[in-house]
Formats: structure tokens, sequence, C-alpha cells
């Protein structure tokens, strides 16, 4: 891989030990990929934030090298273990909250910024058509390509800190146009439902794995889109999928001679009950990703005028902190059902200490409750999970 001769200095040493580290982890993905070179990046997202899933490997890790690297991009972070400020209300331990917040320290001396969320791209970090980027967390970096049409390879959390911190990536894989196209057709029959898209998400990434589907037949507006990218990347590696007449240049794609696979509602129907391992939910929890401004108004129009049922589990509604910020009205009404967090969802919060089965609309946390928290998982739509709660 080709360094110029400022970068050379960098990993030479002649920038300092922060930047140096942040070099070598470049060129060793650089050397792995067959990068040809370095290419600028505006923006990045960074995920490795739960002190559940890092640890005090990860901790060491990133206060060694906070020491004297800072960001060089608008750089963003993916959920923590917990709501930053109502942690005690969630039933976190003080020990978990402390190192937590070590972390988020961490990030902020790099000049991170803190609002932790993974769908950034709500909230201002929202990469423009053509431009390239270091986004980790799979479901972001998946619409970053998909819906938004910059360019981000499935980066890791110390790989996308490293690029922020150097200000560039390696140029290879969904950087180049070739690795962009579309291996697949996915003629599609769902009802236009959020909770619909996901489950297709995750039936075609359980069946197809790394391709870059083409969906037909299919109209998501954002919302469908990120749900939809989360389970296709859970299930499967999806980082880049067209649908026609949706995302960028999708009715440039060239389909001659590629596979097409046929979904219905049925094949949408066994996803959803192969999904479900539980019954008795004590915990409901929506916002995998987080909820987003529209899907605030839709839960809060559910519930508005009821009474919260006495036999309800307990409920988090998980969103970002801009979004809760931008409706007051909507998790005023949400606040009588349940819990609005911020910072964290259910995945990355050590939910396994107090609950035992969990429910939720989302295909991609379905898949990982099960593994990351030891859950038993009900899948349900937003109507039929609300009827647990008023």
């Amino acid at each position: 891989m080709h360094l110029t001769r400022d970068e050379e200095s960098i990993l030479a040493g002649e920038r300092g030990p922060g930047m140096q580290r942040a070099m070598e982890i470049l060129v060793a993905l650089g050397r792995i990929y067959d990068a040809d070179s370095l290419v600028p990046i505006t923006s990045a997202h960074l995920s490795g934030v739960s002190y559940k899933t890092i640890g005090e490997g990860g901790i060491d890790f990133l206060e060694e090298i906070s020491k004297d690297a800072r960001v060089k991009v608008e750089t963003t972070l993916n959920p923590a273990g917990m709501d930053l400020s109502r942690w005690q209300e969630m039933g976190v331990e003080e020990a978990f909250a402390k190192r937590q917040l070590t972390i988020i320290k961490a990030y902020g001396n790099m000049g991170v910024t803190t609002n932790c969320t993974c769908t950034p791209y709500f909230t201002g970090n929202s990469p423009k058509p053509g431009e390239s980027v270091a986004w980790a967390e799979s479901s972001a970096l998946s619409y970053v390509n998909s819906v938004l049409g910059a360019r981000t390879n499935r980066e890791g959390g110390p790989g996308a800190l490293a690029a922020a911190i150097i200000g560039k990536t390696p140029h290879y894989g969904l950087h180049l146009d070739e690795n962009r196209r579309p291996t697949v057709v996915i003629e599609a029959e769902v009802q236009d439902e959020i909770t619909d898209y996901s489950l297709l998400g995750h039936v075609v990434g359980q069946r197809l794995g790394a391709a870059v589907p083409y969906f037909k037949g299919i109209k998501p507006d954002c919302n469908g889109l990120k749900t939809m990218a989360a389970a296709m990347a859970a299930s499967g590696s999806v980082a880049i999928f067209h649908v026609e007449g949706v995302t960028p240049r999708s009715l440039d794609c060239d389909l001659k001679g590629l596979e097409r696979v046929r979904l219905d509602r049925q094949d949408i129907r066994k996803a959803k009950e192969s999904l479900t391992t539980g019954k008795d939910p004590d915990l409901i929890a929506v916002g995998c990703p987080h909820l987003s401004q529209m899907e605030m108004k839709a839960l809060a129009s559910m519930l508005d005028g009821k009474r919260p049922r006495s036999d309800s589990p307990e409920v988090w509604f998980c969103t970002s902190r801009t979004v809760r910020t931008w409706c007051p009205k909507e998790t005023a009404v949400l606040e009588r059902f349940g819990k609005v967090v911020c910072d964290t969802c259910m995945i990355v919060a050590p939910i396994e200490s107090r609950h035992e089965c969990t429910a939720t609309n989302s295909a991609k946390a379905c898949t990982y409750l099960p593994s990351l928290c030891s859950q038993k998982v009900v899948c349900g739509s937003y109507a039929e999970l609300m009827e647990r709660v008023a």
C-alpha cells in the first residue's frame, strides 16, 4: 500500500504515539485487504462503546491512545451499556456504571461526540453521496452505503477510531464501484409495516450472507430501510443493498444474469415464528436501531389516552438524546407506560442480571438477545407489543 511522506512520518512516530498506533492499525488493515492507498474521510462512527462488550481490555486501549490522539473528522459513538444519566433507574450496578463512564470520558477526550446512538444519520452525522467515511456498527454502515450513498467498509471499532484519528481509511472494498453492484435480485411481498421489513431483512441475511441484494416490489420509508439494514447485517453480513426506485441510483443498476429469489408473506411469518423462543416477557424493549422522531410519534399515538395495564412488563423505548429532545410531548406520553432510555439499547445493556424474556419488534435484537443477553425472545409488531402495555 502506497503511503505519502506525511503518512510515513506518522507511521514512524514523528506525530506522537497515539497517531502512530492509529496509522499502524490502518496500514495493517490495508495490507490484509490489498488496499492501494489511504483515502480521506469526512466522518466516522465508532462501535466498541459498551463496557459489557469491550471490558477492561477495551478501556486500557482507549485510555492509552487517548493520551495524545484526537479525531480529525466528525466522529460519533454507538450505544453504551446504559442511559448515561438514568442508569440507576435501569437497574445498572454502580461498578458497571463507573467503568462505562470511564469509556465515555476517554472518547470525549479525543474529541468524539458522545451522544451515543446507532442512528447518527438522524441526528447530524449524515454523509453526502459519494463521500468516503469510516463507520462501524453494522446497521449504521449499511444505511450509509445503501440509503445515503456514501462509502464505507464494514469497519470494526479500532479501525474506525484509527481512521477518525488519521482522517483517512484504506481504499478497498465498498469504496470501489465494482464492489457496490447488485449480486442477487429479491422479489419481495410484505405488508408496509416496519416489523415486516425487519423480518424480510432477517430472511435475506440468513439466506444470502454477504450478498449485495437488489429489492423489487417494496417501498420502505427511512424507518423500514434502517430496520431492514439492521436485520440483514445481524443474520448475515450485508453491508450494502439497493431498493428499486428508493435508494440512490437503483434504477441505474444492471440486473442482467443475476439470480432471482422470491420471498412472500409466508416467509415473513415463518421468520417471526422461528425468532420467538419465549411466551411471557418481563421486558418489552423497542428501538433497535434507535427510534426515530416518526416512530416516537407513532408509538405515542398508539398509547395516548389509554391506561397502563397492571400486569405490564417493564418497558424501554430506546432512542437518542437528540430525538428525545425533539419529542417532548411524545416522551411524556411514553413515560406513563415505561422508560424513554437514551444512549443504550437492550442488546448492549446488562439486562441478563434482571430479565429472562424480552419482547421486541426488531429482528436484529431477536438474533442477538439469546447469545449476548441470555434471553428468551418474543417477536411482535409495535401494535402487538403495545397491547401488552395498555
